[in-house]
């Protein structure tokens, strides 16, 4: 059987051991400084790097510095429009633009505890934590939810209290502007938050690309809030308040259910698939079984059961399961480790699981 690495040693795959690949010479890492954020995102968002970093990030440590790198940046962006808005609601009293500005700090917000979680993932296993930090993302992920849903709830008390105390609103143009500005900056940090999201294999990164993407829809409907207020309809601005309110709980209901199947190991069957196709396909392996895979943060680790020729020595038998482990290593760049169990064949009529059967449990 094909052993773990000890916990103590880096990820067990490095895939420039054996094989360079091209783009890793042309990975452009993040410039220093607030300037080379801003100009690396925006190289980012406009498609400027072209080369495939889904293949270029292959270790934790890249990985993660990656998903900070985005963090800061969709920081400073978020905080910026949330400013500005704080501004207009001050000189405007709209409820709605002060839900739509709520929700965008804490949209700001929680790019902390993922910052923090980003930073342990990059510290390697011990003894204590045999598999890294790397659920620390997860962790990081239901404080985001929790996050999500205290926004809510002060947006829904706030509409409810506008109601109960109307206000006029004012500077009309003002507002309408701040809405414009919440949309295209929450838009921008969705398109970039989601594309790096997409190049580590994160999905708390992702999702919270997802959230930003609708906090510049619900900035959509502050607009069309003011637009009411300008018909003659002064209750459209707390009303819309409540509209807010409802898609953001829209929002945790989505963002916990991937919580949900990430803290229990759930795993699209796509993945199990391919990686049951990958290893069939390796030249000796004569039967796939009792295959294995979870998310741990944003690194995949799976386990699966290789059948081989039980007339093959164990040196043999061990090379083809390395060899199990290498096409799924290319077939996965996010597999952070595989453990491949081999299994004798038994066209010798041999039980060769006699011992251990009255312990299964599967």
């Amino acid at each position: 059987m094909s052993e773990p690495t000890h916990p103590q040693e880096p990820a067990p795959h490095d895939p420039d051991h054996h094989h360079k690949h091209d783009e890793k010479a042309h990975a452009h890492a993040p410039r220093a400084g607030l300037v080379g954020l801003i100009l690396d995102a925006i190289a980012h968002l406009f498609g400027l790097h072209q080369h495939d970093h889904t293949r270029t990030f292959d270790s934790v440590l890249e990985s993660s510095a990656r998903g900070i790198w985005a963090l800061k940046v969709s920081l400073l962006a978020l905080l910026a429009t949330a400013i500005f808005q704080v501004v207009i609601v001050a000189i405007s009293g709209s409820v709605a633009l002060l839900a739509d500005t709520i929700h965008n700090f804490s949209d700001a917000l929680t790019a902390i505890p993922l910052w923090i979680a980003f930073a342990l993932n990059r510290r390697k296993p011990n003894r204590r934590y045999t598999y890294g930090y790397g659920r620390a993302e997860d962790l990081a992920g239901v404080v985001i939810v929790l996050m999500i849903f205290g926004s809510a709830l002060v947006v829904f008390y706030e509409s409810f209290q506008k109601i109960l105390h109307p206000q006029p609103l004012s500077n009309l143009e003002w507002v309408a502007l701040a809405a414009v500005i919440g949309f295209l900056g929450n838009e921008a940090v969705a398109v970039f938050r989601l594309r790096v999201g997409r190049e580590i294999g994160s999905a708390a990164l992702i999702a919270d690309g997802m959230h930003a993407r609708v906090d510049g829809i619900t900035s959509l409907g502050v607009l069309f809030g003011v637009i009411g207020v300008w018909l003659g309809l002064p209750w459209a601005d707390p009303v819309m308040g409540f509209i807010i309110g409802f898609a953001i709980l829209i929002i945790v209901r989505d963002a916990a259910r991937e919580m949900w199947h990430r803290l229990m190991d759930a795993t699209d069957p796509a993945i199990v698939h391919r990686i049951e196709h990958t290893a069939s396909h390796v030249a000796g392996v004569q039967k796939i079984r009792d295959v294995r895979a979870r998310w741990i943060g944003h690194r995949l680790h799976t386990e699966v059961h290789v059948e081989v020729d039980c007339d093959l020595t164990v040196a043999q038998s061990h090379t083809i399961a390395e060899e199990v482990r290498h096409a799924l290593f290319h077939e996965l760049p996010a597999l952070n480790n595989a453990i491949v169990h081999l299994e004798p064949c038994g066209h010798n009529n041999d039980d060769h699981h006699a011992i251990t059967a009255h312990h299964s449990r599967s």
